[in-house]
C-alpha cells in the first residue's frame, strides 16, 4: 500500500500550483484559444491547435491535483519525533567506504532526487523509519544489501537554503 502522506510545505506547493493553473494560466490560455478561433479556419490554425492541446493538458493536471489534494494527509512535525527517523526527517547516512549521503523522507508528490528527497515508500526510507543516530541500517537494493550508519537526524534541512 502506498502512503498518501505529504509535508505541509509540499501540500502548500500543490495547492499553489492548483490555484495558479485554475485562476491564472487556464484563463490566459482560454483567451488565446478564443482569439485564435475568431480568426476563422481552425483546421490550419497552429495557434488554435497548440493552445487547445495545452488547455486539455491544464485541465488534466487540474483534475489530478483536485483529487490528489483531497486524498493527501498532511504530516506536521511533532517534538516526540526528535531523535528518531520519521516522515519529514532529514537523515545523514554514511557507509563503510566513508561515503556520506543526506536524504529527506517525503511523500511521492514531493519526490525530488536532486534535493535529496526520497519517498516514504522507497526501500531506503522503509529501512530508516524508527531508527536513531548510530543505528546500522541494511537496505536491500537490486545489486544486493547495502549497509549504512545514521550520523544525524533533524527535522529542518541540514542546508537552510533547502527549506526556503
Amino acid at each position: 500500500m502506498k502512503a498518501n502522506l505529504i509535508t505541509r510545505k509540499g501540500w502548500q506547493a500543490l495547492d499553489k500550483e492548483l490555484k495558479y493553473l485554475w485562476k491564472e494560466y487556464r484563463p490566459e490560455i482560454t483567451k488565446k484559444v478564443q482569439e485564435a478561433a475568431a480568426q476563422g479556419d481552425r483546421s490550419e490554425n497552429a495557434d488554435y491547435t497548440y493552445n487547445k492541446r495545452l488547455l486539455r493538458q491544464i485541465d488534466s493536471r487540474v483534475r489530478y491535483l483536485v483529487k490528489r489534494v483531497e486524498e493527501l494527509k498532511i504530516v506536521d512535525y511533532s517534538p516526540q519525533q526528535e531523535g528518531k527517523v520519521y516522515f519529514g526527517a532529514w537523515v545523514e547516512l554514511e557507509n563503510e567506504a566513508g561515503e556520506i549521503v543526506q536524504y529527506r523522507i517525503v511523500g511521492k508528490d514531493e519526490l525530488d532526487t536532486k534535493l535529496g528527497y526520497i519517498t516514504i515508500d522507497s526501500p531506503m526510507a522503509r529501512a530508516l523509519i524508527g531508527k536513531q543516530v548510530d543505528d546500522e541500517v541494511i537496505v536491500q537494493t537490486p545489486s544486493g544489501a547495502k549497509e549504512w550508519y545514521i550520523n544525524r537526524i533533524q527535522y529542518q534541512a541540514f542546508d537552510a537554503s533547502l527549506d526556503e
